[in-house]
Formats: structure tokens, C-alpha cells, sequence
């Protein structure tokens, strides 16, 4: 019996290891890309003892002093406006109507609630062209307000969502009590319930906040050059003659360590707005 539970607890480290391996190992690759010079990145054999250079990074942020690179930081920069203004307006409208989903009676409130979150699931390239036209006509394209407003088709629907289920998690006796002091609707949901249930808004802000900053298809057909964000400045290490396999990889590690740092401080909201608010209905 000891020598079978010793052989699955061996096992079971194994699969942990190889499931760790799998999850890290891509993004081993991509760092030590960025420090390799481009003949070591297409060696064969690959290289795994190699001379690491910073060229790579110079040249995306400009530096390198021939001329090569790219504005980097300036797609770095639109997307850290576009992401946080998205994620703040979604925050704003997603709020209220979570709370008017989990607390006040209406006809069809769950078809409802199910048909706001389908649109965060709808194929984007059924409706980019469309929204493209859209956008010309109103002026909206190559502008922050265009991006941010059609950002909401990623952010909104999710946040209503997971807020919903934190709002419904809050004993209503709480805020019975708050109506016989004389509190409205407004004041219960700002003074009683908000506070309560902030570290579901922190882990659906997260949550939010990474899908609008690597979303690629609106910034790649809505955005021009003023507004493109770093999804689509990393397509500008593509050229027509070869790929430049160390700019873009210095371009991603740049670009993976916002979502990185939100993701890690704000860690234990998410693991929270994930299991309770997302699963809670």
C-alpha cells in the first residue's frame, strides 16, 4: 500500500512538472529569443548556449543609432490608454447594471443576461466590417473614443456577468436593513453592496483589462497610425522579405509585462472573480 501511494505521488509530481514545462516552456523560448542575435535564432540545432545581446531591444524602443527600430513605445502607449479607459468605462455601466440583474425583478432577465454575455463570445469577423463602415462615417477611426467604445464588446458583457454573481452573493438582509434607515436604491448599491463585493470588481477589471490588451483584430482594421496598439505594432517586425524574429520577440516580452504585473498584484481578485463571480449565477 505505501509502495502504491510513493508511486502515484511520483506520478503526480511528473504530471505537474510536465504540465509546468508546457505552460513555461514558450515563454522560455521567446525571452531567450530576445537576447539572441539573428543567426543563433535560426540555427539548427537551436542554441541554448549563446552570446546575449541587446540589440533586439534597442532597435524596438529606437535606440540602436542607424535608423532601424521602431516607435515601440508608442504602440506600448496606446494600448495602456485604450485598455484603461476601456476597462474603467466598462466598469462605470457595468456596475449599476449588475446590480439591477442580481437584485430588481424584470421580465427575462436571464435571456437577457445570457444575450449580453453572447456577444462577448460572437466571432469579431462578423462584425468588423461593418463596424469599420460604421467607424469612417462617424469619424471614429484611427481615435482613442473608436477604440475604447468598441472595446465594450470585450469588457462589458464580461464584467456584467461576473458582477452579477458577486452582487447576488450579498445577503439581502443587508440592504433590507438599509432601506429601513432610508437609503434608496443608489445609496444601497454605492454605500451597502460596492464595498462588499470590491474584490469581485478588482478580479473582473483584471480580467477585462486582458482581453481588451491582447485583442488584435479591431486595433489591426480600426486603428490607424496614431492610435495602433501593441498587438499590432509587434506585426510591423514582418517585412515583405523575411520576418525579424528578435525585434518580435523583444516586442513581446515588452508587451506581456503589463498583463503580467496587473495579473500578479492583483492576483488573488482574479482567482476570486473567477471561481465565485464567474460560476455563482
Amino acid at each position: 500500500m505505501a509502495t502504491k501511494k510513493t508511486l502515484q505521488g511520483v506520478l503526480l509530481y511528473l504530471g505537474y512538472l510536465v504540465m509546468f514545462l508546457f505552460i513555461v516552456f514558450p515563454l522560455y523560448w521567446i525571452v531567450t529569443m530576445s537576447f539572441k542575435e539573428f543567426r543563433d535564432i535560426i540555427a539548427y540545432p537551436p542554441r541554448f548556449l549563446f552570446k546575449p545581446t541587446l540589440a533586439n531591444y534597442r532597435a524596438i524602443l529606437g535606440l540602436a543609432g542607424d535608423g532601424a527600430g521602431f516607435a515601440f513605445l508608442g504602440y506600448l502607449k496606446n494600448s495602456i490608454i485604450v485598455s484603461s479607459l476601456s476597462v474603467a468605462l466598462s466598469a462605470l455601466v457595468s456596475i449599476p447594471a449588475a446590480y439591477a440583474f442580481a437584485r430588481f425583478p424584470m421580465r427575462l432577465k436571464d435571456n437577457l443576461s445570457f444575450t449580453i454575455l453572447s456577444l462577448r463570445f460572437a466571432p469579431e469577423i462578423l462584425i468588423i466590417i461593418p463596424l469599420y463602415a460604421v467607424f469612417s462615417k462617424l469619424n471614429l477611426y484611427d481615435t482613442y473614443l473608436g477604440l475604447i467604445l468598441v472595446h465594450q464588446l470585450i469588457t462589458l458583457p464580461l464584467t456584467i456577468w461576473i458582477l452579477r454573481g458577486f452582487f447576488a452573493e450579498v445577503p439581502v438582509e443587508i440592504e433590507e436593513s438599509a432601506k429601513v434607515d432610508g437609503c434608496g436604491p443608489w445609496r444601497i448599491l454605492t454605500r451597502i453592496s460596492l464595498p462588499v463585493i470590491l474584490p469581485g470588481v478588482a478580479g473582473a477589471m483584471i480580467v477585462s483589462f486582458v482581453f481588451s490588451w491582447n485583442n488584435l483584430l479591431f486595433g489591426l482594421v480600426l486603428s490607424g497610425p496614431k492610435t495602433q496598439p501593441v498587438t499590432v505594432g509587434i506585426l510591423q517586425t514582418m517585412h515583405f522579405d523575411q520576418i525579424n524574429w528578435g525585434w518580435m520577440a523583444a516586442a513581446i516580452v515588452f508587451s506581456i509585462i503589463p498583463g503580467i504585473l496587473v495579473s500578479g498584484y492583483f492576483g488573488k481578485y482574479l482567482v476570486k472573480g473567477l471561481t465565485e463571480g464567474a460560476v455563482k449565477q
